[in-house]
């Protein structure tokens, strides 16, 4: 491994350090905001229906982090769209320009939520770091029409930094009934290595799967409180092959039942 000298050195370390102090800032700040979260998704989740989980862009990430993974559990049910989310592709087919474009068109979140015929209890949890784009901000308001609470999980500075995308003028963060900051600043990218069109290392992955996780474990304690924590998806390293199989199978089980109850049915002919 090559050691780094000279004035690049100095950036030693540095993004862990300014990652640490979002961390930091979100439990000093944002606590009273999660355990709300938790509080009703540990109710949809409780009453035996699901916190639906969106976002575009990179903000797909947390929503796979929610569930299905180990240490998770159902109750969550991602709603994610290839055409906003698959960036491997960078140019050509499927590429990044197309994807950029689509999560600015208007009227396609009512699409998408025309898929599913939603409970009384269900919740939903929106991520977008900027809250700008069209999609994001259409999917709260239809949320919100469907009679969901909305949790909007966004930067709250870069989200005033910005302009909407919407043609109402309004943000992700003016349709929500609980909003989590990121703590993350406007452009997101931390550290500004040549000048500030060269700020690299984005935040808000780290300050997205850190709010997660914290709802996740506070809706679980919850749930557990009350007897209704449905099954884990736990490691065999910690349970052994068996459980960790038989468990595996509950929780699919589960989230089957609970998605299966929620997919719009098509109108009679």
């Amino acid at each position: 491994m090559h050691s780094i000298d000279g004035q690049a050195g100095e950036f030693r370390g540095r993004f862990l350090s300014e990652a640490s102090k979002i961390l930091e800032y979100i439990t000093e700040t944002q606590l009273e905001e999660i355990a709300a979260a938790a509080g009703i998704c540990a109710v949809a989740i409780g009453s035996g229906g699901l916190v639906h989980l969106f976002g575009t862009g990179h903000s797909r990430i947390p929503v796979e982090e929610m569930f299905p993974r180990y240490g998770s559990y159902p109750g969550f049910n991602p709603i994610v769209e290839l055409s906003m989310t698959f960036h491997t592709q960078v140019t050509g087919a499927n590429g990044q320009r197309q994807a950029m474009f689509i999560e600015r068109v208007e009227g396609l979140a009512d699409q998408i939520l025309a898929n599913f015929s939603f409970g009384d209890s269900d919740a939903m949890i929106i991520y977008s770091s900027s809250g700008s784009s069209a999609v994001p901000i259409e999917m709260a308001i239809g949320a919100r029409n469907r009679g969901l609470p909305v949790i909007a999980v966004t930067s709250v500075a870069h989200s005033h930094a910005s302009e909407s995308g919407h043609s109402s003028g309004t943000r992700l963060l003016d349709h929500a009934d609980v909003i989590i900051d990121l703590c993350t600043p406007p452009g997101d990218s931390l550290i500004e290595v040549d000048g500030p069109e060269a700020r690299v290392g984005p935040g808000s992955t780290i300050a997205n799967i850190a709010i997660t996780n914290e709802i996740k474990v506070q809706t679980a304690a919850l749930l557990a409180e009350r007897g209704l924590l449905p099954p884990v998806l736990t490691s065999a390293v910690v349970v052994g092959a068996r459980r960790s199989s038989e468990l595996f199978d509950a929780a699919y089980r589960e989230h089957s039942l609970r998605a299966a109850a929620v997919l719009a049915k098509p109108e009679p002919t």
